[in-house]
């Protein structure tokens, strides 16, 4: 199949928007926002995206309030940053795609200053916080009733800011690790009560986070979520887990689930589809160390990416359910997009390769290139915490080029 026949770049409604064909910009934390502040070099990062034919880019890793942060460089959806925000996403509408803001809180994986939120953080169980060792919270706390009520109220108020700030679409993130996660997987929830146990009891809070959101803004904006479909390392959720997961996220009322894989700590190669790479060179950043550090250790040869890696569960996922999937995982050129619209996903969401050439899909529907030329080194991850923030060292139209990293109202005032 030609590019210009492929159902990849028809139409697709998830919820009350449509967008112009089936290409997402995945979430790719950006760590364009100094200080948490949005900045210019944010904002023209997805209107190249956009630009470049995606029919949305997602802003990634949006925190619910500044407590609910990984680390202080991390964007935040509320009143404050609702300006700098439409700025983006007026960016984005002006070449005709959508975007859409991750949300998120971080729990217990959380990196910020001593002085900067709570010494001891939420998360689904209470205890020793394996996260904590480098910044002093070795402790977090098990979530209450009270607690699950106030973080509901803060996802739905950051869906809200989101669509003051212009956004078409909300991610709620339920992977990876973070807080949502931290309900979901066994990792990290050995809980008794209604809360632990099974994966329909894990899924609980979750869950009520999405029809919360749903009910809040569901009519005017689409809500999708974002799940690890495996936890990728024994013990942890498996594609049967999984597959319960996107049933509740169906019956929840979900406009569309993007799959992806992995935990942060626990099994990163899961997530990218090849480890972090190896360097003599400590990052600066805490989290990339701390990533390189705890990725799983083996005798074994690295496991080496190959293109369409979570493909497998995926399609069992695609099987069980009936609403609109989103498949994410090393699709690298136009014989991947086809081979995953033939499987039935309605969506394809892309990284990596995005980062590489923003102009990857046009270049695709015109047929002036077939394949991403994206190695999947998986230097962009690494560079995701630092000053510039994610580019690509290998596409030579990024090397020294240093994203604007004043802030929006900053250039405005």
């Amino acid at each position: 199949m030609n590019a210009t026949a492929s159902k990849a770049f028809t139409p697709l409604t998830i919820g009350p928007l449509t967008l112009r064909n089936r290409f997402i910009k995945a979430a790719t934390n950006e760590g364009m926002c100094k200080g948490g502040l949005i900045s210019q070099g944010l904002a023209q990062f997805h209107e190249r995206m956009a630009e470049g034919g995606a029919a949305m880019t997602t802003v990634a890793y949006c925190a619910t309030s500044k407590d609910g942060q990984t680390f202080v460089d991390q964007a935040h959806l509320s009143a404050d940053t609702v300006a700098d925000f439409k700025v983006l996403t007026d960016g984005v509408h002006k070449h005709g795609a959508a975007a859409q803001a991750q949300i998120t809180h971080a729990g217990a994986f959380t990196f910020l200053p001593k002085d900067f939120s709570s010494m001891k953080p939420i998360s689904a169980n209470g205890g020793f916080n394996k996260f904590g060792v480098m910044t002093g919270r070795y402790m977090k706390k098990k979530m209450d009733r009270s607690d699950m009520d106030a973080i509901t109220d803060e996802f739905v108020q950051a869906a809200l800011h989101a669509k003051e700030s212009g956004f078409d679409a909300v991610e709620i993130h339920m992977g990876h690790g973070y807080l949502l996660a931290q309900f979901i997987t066994p990792f990290y929830n050995n809980r008794t009560d209604e809360y632990g146990g099974s994966i329909q009891n894990r899924m609980t809070f979750p869950a009520e986070v999405l029809s919360k959101v749903l009910d809040a803004v569901g009519k005017d904006m689409a809500v999708t979520v974002k799940y690890s479909q495996t936890d990728g390392k024994a013990g942890g959720n498996t594609v049967t887990e999984g597959i319960e997961i996107a049933k509740i996220l169906q019956s929840t009322g979900a406009h569309m689930a993007q799959l992806s894989n992995g935990l942060n700590v626990e099994s990163i190669d899961t997530m990218f589809g090849n480890p972090l790479p190896k360097s003599s060179v400590k990052p600066k950043s805490l989290i990339v160390r701390v990533g390189m550090m705890l990725q799983p250790k083996s005798k074994e040869p690295d496991k080496e990416f190959k293109q369409l890696y979570s493909l497998d569960p995926a399609q069992q996922i695609r099987a069980a359910v009936n609403m609109p999937l989103c498949y994410l995982g090393g699709a690298q050129t136009m014989d991947n997009v086809n081979t995953v619209m033939g499987q039935g996903f309605e969506a394809i969401g892309l990284g990596r390769a995005l980062i590489f050439d923003p102009n990857l899909i046009n270049s695709l529907q015109n047929g002036s290139i077939k394949n991403s030329g994206c190695t999947a080194c998986n230097q962009c991850v690494t560079l995701m915490y630092t000053p510039g923030g994610t580019a690509c060292v290998e596409q030579g139209g990024h090397k020294g080029h240093a994203p604007k990293l004043n802030t929006i109202r900053a250039s405005a005032a």
